[in-house]
């Protein structure tokens, strides 16, 4: 049986002091709060959509879902890669941010090739914020795809704020910015002070 670390109120009440948990590997059951020096964020009026990935996204290949099968979306993302043996998400994670996409606080973005997911991403709602957890890909572009839906939604639904916790060199080529632990705290108490809508039409 898999124990809870801390339950959905704490959780939530670390996103909103601007800090978030990790695990040291997969395998390892200890979780950690993160308070980085640097944050990561992508504007929301700022994401960088490369030529090539617009003429991708004309002949879309992919069927773009959101919150249809959120367990599986994180457990692809904890999922061993050529490229990244280990991940930093445990049976507790899994089963903690299961729970929260059950209450409605956290969403999912699946990215379909015909009956096949190859693609998505999750993470956390919180008043006009959205705090990016993980993506992952199985073929060439499903994860950038991925993010470019997830900012259409969020744009569409009132959003702030995206925090990409960190800034990989993935995520510099769509627009990731890296600021400062005081510059991030000023963004994230004006988003929290809003409201937004993960599904504005509803």
């Amino acid at each position: 049986m898999v124990m809870k670390p801390f339950d959905l109120d704490i959780l939530l009440d670390c996103y909103r002091r601007g800090v978030f948990p990790m695990a040291e590997s997969r395998c390892d059951s200890t979780i950690f709060l993160v308070d980085p020096d640097r944050r990561g964020v992508i504007p929301l009026d700022g994401l960088h959509v490369s030529r090539s990935l617009r003429k991708f996204m004309r002949r879309m290949p992919f069927t773009i879902t959101f919150d249809r099968c959120f367990e599986d979306v994180v457990t692809e993302c904890a999922r061993p890669t050529p490229d990244r043996q280990d991940t930093w998400i445990n049976s507790g994670i899994l089963f903690l941010y299961s729970d929260l996409h059950r209450t409605g606080s956290a969403h999912s973005v699946e990215v379909w090739l015909n009956d096949r997911l190859i693609g998505g991403l999750y993470g956390v709602s919180i008043g006009a914020a959205f705090f990016g957890e993980s993506m992952f890909s199985r073929q060439t572009n499903a994860s950038k795809v991925a993010l470019v839906k997830l900012v259409e939604r969020l744009n569409a639904g009132g959003y702030r704020l995206l925090d990409t916790q960190f800034v990989t060199d993935h995520l510099k080529t769509l627009g990731a910015v890296e600021i400062s632990r005081a510059e991030y705290h000023k963004l994230l108490k004006e988003a929290l002070a809003n409201e937004a809508r993960f599904y504005p039409n509803s």
